[in-house]
């Protein structure tokens, strides 16, 4: 399972600035509103020092890491959901996405035009959440005629029926549906809708270049992650030509990882993710899976066929396979565990898998 990050903000926040810098894509940054008309979406590694460490020992042909999509849209303004501007048609683009991230603009350039004409971090962010309940009350306003037809015919499209009227009630007061209390059943009786504010939701300070480690107080109830659009579009630009030199610099900030790779920690965080990983001669590969998931479900990441016809998984930790040279070291050692289909895996697990179908 990939991971899909939809990015929102208001013009001008620096939000294409840093999607270019993250995704090393030659997008469109410019310093005018709406300059990115067409969603970009960029697939980006998640960074993972551990792949490095199975790789010495197992020397594979390939390297292959976890991912993360971006999709990036153009900036929202007030009044979007009445048409304003070019965002709210690119919406539907970020429906389907796990998380939303918004940049907020905290850096005070003057030669960067603020769309509301000051900075104003909070402000920002209540104009993309208002922006957001108004998209959601438009796709449940929209919903409920055929939700009510449905409830005619069976008791499933009542209870949708109405959970939708719930979550348009509480949009309507100005509640995000994340926030509304719903139980799992209410969630998934609602799912098809897409709802954008029930995504969990990170924002990005985007900060002035001496403030990349600064402390901030939180947005909407979350700590925003610093980040510095510029610095990491120089890290990215430093990183092509030689990545020793943008190890140096952000060694030189105070920095001991990218801002990108902070971000996707934060969201894996967010959404209860971890990696486990597979690894021989012909690859190591990292794969996500929800916290909690069972080893078959885990296989099922793989291939669905390892899922349905799961036996075993033989498992090491992370730890143990480095320290004791590989599989064969494990084996020896006694370390290398033959789990059945109650085993939860656990984040860093080295697994291969026996199944049969």
């Amino acid at each position: 399972m990939a991971l899909s990050i939809g990015i929102v903000g208001l013009p001008n926040v620096g939000k294409s600035t840093l999607f270019t810098a993250m995704t090393n894509k030659g997008g469109l940054a410019a310093n005018y509103p709406f300059a990115t008309i067409e969603p970009n979406v960029g697939i980006v590694p998640v960074p993972d020092e551990r792949l490095d460490a199975l790789a010495e020992i197992d020397h594979p042909a390939k390297i292959v890491p976890a991912t993360v999509e971006f999709v990036d849209i153009a900036g929202l303004v007030a009044g979007a959901s009445q048409g304003e501007g070019l965002g709210n048609q690119f919406l539907a683009n970020i429906r389907e996405t796990d998380a939303i991230a918004e940049v907020v603009r905290f850096f005070g350039d003057p030669d960067v035009t603020h769309v509301a004409g000051k900075v104003d971090p909070q402000s920002d962010v209540d104009t993309i959440k208002t922006e957001l309940i108004l998209a959601d009350i438009a796709t449940v306003e929209k919903a409920i005629p055929r939700l009510e037809k449905e409830a005619k015919r069976d008791k499933a499209g009542v209870a949708k029926l109405e959970v939708a009227k719930k979550v348009l009630e509480g949009l309507n007061e100005g509640h995000r549906a994340r926030t509304l209390g719903l139980t799992d059943d209410e969630v998934a009786a609602i799912y098809e809708l897409h709802l954008l504010t029930m995504k969990p939701m990170l924002y990005i300070a985007n900060v002035d270049e001496d403030a990349v480690d600064a402390e901030l107080p939180e947005i909407d109830g979350c700590v925003p992650v610093p980040i510095s659009a510029k610095v990491e579009a120089d890290i990215a630009e430093l990183a092509e030509m030689d990545p020793v030199e943008a190890k140096e610099y952000m060694e030189a900030l105070g920095l001991a990882e990218s801002g990108l790779a902070r971000l996707i920690r934060e969201a894996y965080a967010l959404l209860g993710l971890q990696s486990y990983f597979t690894s021989g001669v012909t690859e190591t590969r990292a794969w996500t899976i929800p916290i909690g998931a069972k080893a078959p479900q885990a296989a099922g990441v793989i291939h669905t066929d390892f899922e349905r016809g799961f036996i075993k998984a033989e498992t090491a930790s992370f730890e143990d396979y480095v320290a004791l040279g590989g599989e064969k070291g494990c084996r020896d050692a006694g370390k290398l565990r033959q789990e059945g289909k109650d085993y939860v895996v656990q984040d860093g697990d080295v697994m291969h898998f026996k199944f049969n179908v």
